[in-house]
């Protein structure tokens, strides 16, 4: 019964997240965090990090590691299957299409009347991982700030706009300042 309910779940999240796996960050929290609580908001969050740090795509990477926590390997199997098959179909079938309509302007409207909506949903699940950061949960309370996190936040901006440095260097940075920061 795990199975399909993983299955079910991921299969939702690779049906519907349109936009890649920022964008599929609120559906992935729906279903692992609010509607089956396979994982604390707390673990989510670490989950993001790690498929962020991981090499594939965020999603999958996720579908992976819940799958595993959940059910062991096979479980993993199970959700990443449903995380990529919806995906496999749709591109199919919309390659088909685009190689022959693609010089149609109602297409082209479609495809960027969608661009808005992926970046709400980006930004939706950016705005929920740094509240988990800096306040843990949903309220926002001046007394409840984590300053450790705004402050590793905001150097990490600052590195990031003033000297271009690689990203993957700059997490590297804020996991390194953290970790000194919990030992002190």
């Amino acid at each position: 019964m795990i199975y399909l309910q993983l299955f079910w779940s991921f299969i939702q999240i690779g049906l519907f997240s349109f936009g890649g796996g920022y964008a599929a960050m609120p559906l992935i929290q729906g279903q692992v965090v609010t509607d089956h609580g396979w994982l604390t908001m707390s673990e989510f969050t670490d989950l993001i990090t790690i498929s962020q740090m991981t090499p594939g795509p965020i999603a999958v990477n996720s579908a992976t590691f819940v799958g595993l926590k959940i059910a062991g390997i096979p479980g993993a199997v199970v959700a990443t299957l449903g995380c990529i098959l919806p995906s496999c179909i749709i591109v199919t079938v919309l390659a088909k299409l685009y190689l022959k309509y693609r010089s149609m302007d109602m297409l082209q409207g479609v495809l960027r009347s969608l661009r808005p909506a992926v970046v709400a949903m980006i930004a939706s699940a950016g705005i929920l991982i740094l509240m988990t950061a800096f306040w843990g949960s949903n309220t926002i309370t001046f007394t409840g700030t984590k300053w450790v996190m705004v402050l590793i936040f905001a150097i990490c901006v600052v590195i990031l706009r003033k000297t271009k440095m690689n990203p993957i260097w700059v997490m590297v940075l804020a996991g390194v300042i953290k970790v000194f920061v919990s030992l002190v």
